[in-house]
């Protein structure tokens, strides 16, 4: 296991926590993320509810900003939109990917891919743009 998946792992966030979000990859330039679809995360007709996809994507982003951080900085998402492109139904998995289109000082901006494990079509594609919040001092 990488050191930085390793340091995802370490200190899971509440409610990645209570989503069942478990990393998989962590790389500087990707992190990929999986999540079991269970019917508390879902809506009707059982399928993975979309603030849950939302919530994934943006747990991944979060976590591939956090790698990217200098010492001593943060992070906070200042924008996301998200594209849904198909369902993901109860029993299934999304597997999230999170890749940079831009890595800067104040700002960095994610897409990340969400796909059924069983089949591998693209579910959802999200954008966020994540602030990095500098030490004060």
């Amino acid at each position: 296991m990488s050191d930085l998946l390793q340091k995802l792992r370490e200190r899971p966030l509440p409610l990645a926590k209570t989503l069942g979000i478990e990393f998989t990859a962590a790389q500087k330039d990707m992190v990929e993320a999986r999540m079991k679809v269970r019917p508390e995360i879902c809506t009707r007709p059982d399928i993975l509810h979309g603030g849950a996809v939302m919530a994934l994507a943006d747990t991944v982003g979060a976590a591939a900003t956090v790698i990217n951080l200098p010492p001593g900085a943060g992070t906070t998402t200042i924008e996301s939109k998200t594209n849904f492109l198909a369902a993901i139904a109860i029993g299934d998995t999304a597997i999230a990917r999170a890749k940079p289109f831009h890595r800067g000082k104040t700002t960095m901006v994610w897409q990340t891919e969400i796909s059924r494990e069983s089949d591998g079509r693209l579910a959802a594609v999200v954008t966020q743009t994540q602030m990095v919040l500098l030490p004060k001092g």
